[in-house]
């Protein structure tokens, strides 16, 4: 069976094109979402692919009416896949069910990949540039190195524990112990 998936932005766009393709298509039922592509959660999508059966095929115009991003398209025809479900885009030609088709997105799920371990080097070559520079990432340290060295002497005297140092300092006594431990492991 042929189930179709028109979507549109906007309330004052149509569906009308999409769905007239897909009915010419020979789509029997048709799932509709009125929002942003870039919005993962799509109620009318999410009923397509609960309601698609083994040997179904789910039909869109084109390919971004199914999803914005290279990584959720190839997300989305994945599931349809594990359910045994086919994908079929009318626009761009695209029918998983044919060799050709399952190339293409072999090739696409590569090039996510390849973008996802491109994002994963500029992300950490930026944060090698700022610790270089001497900025480091991450919450501000709740005590300062005098702060700790005074909790340090404090800590040495035998009335004085840690529940008393942090309440003084006014942090938690987990805190303090992290604190003394990144100051021994120095």
């Amino acid at each position: 069976m042929l189930i179709g998936y028109a979507r549109v932005s906007t309330a004052e766009q149509t569906l009308a094109l999409q769905e007239d393709a897909l009915q010419a298509a020979g789509c029997t039922t048709i799932f509709r979402d009125t929002m942003s592509g870039g919005t993962t959660d799509r109620p009318g999508l999410s009923q397509a692919i609960t309601d698609a059966q083994p040997g179904d095929t789910l039909v869109v115009w084109r390919l971004d009416r199914l999803g914005r991003s290279l990584s959720h398209l190839i997300e989305v025809v994945q599931k349809l896949h594990a359910k045994g479900v086919e994908f079929r885009s009318l626009q761009e030609q695209i029918d998983s069910g044919s060799a050709g088709g399952q190339l293409i997105f072999h090739i696409f799920g590569a090039l996510a990949e390849f973008e996802r371990a491109l994002i994963r080097e500029r992300t950490m070559a930026g944060l090698a540039a700022a610790r270089a520079r001497g900025r480091m990432g991450g919450r501000p340290r709740r005590l300062t190195p005098d702060q700790v060295q005074l909790a340090q002497r404090l800590l040495a005297s035998p009335d004085v524990g840690v529940a008393q140092v942090a309440e003084m300092l006014r942090v938690s006594r987990q805190t303090v112990y992290r604190a003394l431990k990144r100051a021994t492991d120095k």
